[in-house]
């Protein structure tokens, strides 16, 4: 028999304690299957003029032809209805399948439909309907991924396959007729420059921060005066506001530029790449620092006291047990890093330090809001697929046979 606690959320008898995730998916997908329905009222696309003014909503009823719509339409209803059954997680991840084809059907019929005698300049672009439909197949997605409980090497081939069917959409052309693709091709060869500019940013200051914080981590853990003095200035850096601090170090390179001999030659100065890769080096030191802390602290007395009985220095219980033992919580360190590091980058083109942050802060002043997405869409994609790469690491760190001394 099921039972209905509180209205939209059902439960099973056998899982009656709603935070069990058997009984709390029903509650959950219910409000996101609801959350669904609200998303399909919302305009679907906007057809304006040309790339700055504010466009007309087109409701998803009327972006293409009756035909061409119900058959998208059903996807999308057949999608969110799949997405909800507990219990059945290979069928809630179709549901999102089915509701993602459905969604892009939609746009790539859509779009050259609405543009067809709209004018040289018009331009056609998703609007929120659109977006919260996409955020929500994505989050039934995860959900049934979580449910369907995959190792690292499931999760990195269904990544892998994510990856592989974004690329061909993209690389189909079928999507150009969208204004953000638009704005793509005309500022081709400058995106792969910011991109590569970003990844510079985001993972040079992540082997940055790893080469100053891990031994400063060991010698936090093996000395706790210099632990208490360490970390509360780390954590004092992190209150800063990433403006305020981005800010800082322009007068502070400035000078270093102005006055050491050399430094100037090397790239420090006031605003561009140097004080954007200084500031998220300062930014991810406390996470890199405290983690490595506390991974080497995880690692058993009983299993020190084992490598000192057979004569281990204290190098080789550094690498050889302390280390293994606390891989995974430095590596998560790490992770934090990164995916930080990914977001706080796009800052750094607010003072000319490049990266997709470029691309926002252009649009942010031309009012463009496509611009704007053609740097903030890559950043998440980016932010995201990182996150996934570094769980898949963690937990393939945890599953490494220790060794015993």
């Amino acid at each position: 028999m099921i039972t209905s606690p509180k209205p939209g959320c059902w439960t099973d008898p056998r899982h009656s304690n709603l935070a069990g995730p058997s009984g709390a998916v029903f509650c959950a997908g219910g409000s996101v299957c609801y959350s669904g329905g609200a998303a399909l009222l919302a305009p679907f696309m906007t057809l304006a003029a040309n790339r700055i003014v504010a466009g007309d909503a087109v409701p998803i009823w009327s972006v293409v032809p009756p035909g061409q719509t119900a058959l998208g339409l059903a996807a999308v209803l057949l999608g969110l209805a799949l997405g909800v059954p507990a219990g059945r997680a290979g069928l809630r991840m179709v549901g999102p399948l089915i509701g993602l084809a459905g969604l892009l059907w939609l746009v790539i019929q859509g779009a050259p439909v609405l543009l067809d005698g709209a004018g040289d300049y018009a331009r056609v672009s998703p609007a929120a309907g659109f977006w919260c439909l996409l955020v929500i197949f994505a989050l039934l997605m995860a959900d049934a991924i979580t449910a369907l409980k995959p190792g690292p090497y499931q999760r990195a081939l269904l990544l892998a396959a994510a990856v592989a069917a974004l690329a061909a959409v993209l690389g189909s052309g079928v999507l150009s007729p969208l204004s953000v693709m638009q704005e793509f091709s005309a500022r081709r060869d400058a995106f792969a420059s910011e991109a590569t500019r970003h990844l510079w940013l985001a993972f040079g200051s992540l082997g940055m921060a790893g080469i100053i914080g891990f031994p400063l981590g060991v010698l936090g853990h093996r000395k706790p005066a210099l632990r208490g003095a360490i970390l509360p200035v780390l954590s004092f850096l992190q209150t800063i506001p990433s403006l305020a601090m981005f800010g800082l170090m322009i007068p502070l390179l400035g000078w270093v530029g102005a006055t050491v001999p050399g430094a100037r030659s090397l790239g420090i100065a006031g605003i561009g790449f140097a004080p954007a890769f200084v500031a998220l080096v300062l930014y991810s030191l406390l996470p890199v620092v405290g983690n490595t802390v506390a991974g080497l602290a995880a690692t058993p007395a009983q299993a020190l006291d084992a490598a000192r009985g057979i004569g281990m220095t204290a190098g080789q219980r550094l690498w050889r047990v302390e280390l293994p033992i606390g891989l995974p919580v430095i590596l998560t360190g790490l992770r934090i890093v990164l995916v930080q590091n990914i977001g706080l980058a796009v800052i750094a083109g607010l003072i000319g330090g490049g990266g997709f942050g470029t691309f926002v802060f252009q649009g942010l002043n031309q009012t463009a809001t496509d611009l704007i997405l053609l740097g903030a869409l890559p950043t998440v994609a980016l932010a995201l697929t990182a996150a996934i790469v570094m769980d898949i690491l963690v937990d393939l760190t945890r599953r490494l046979p220790k060794e015993t001394p």
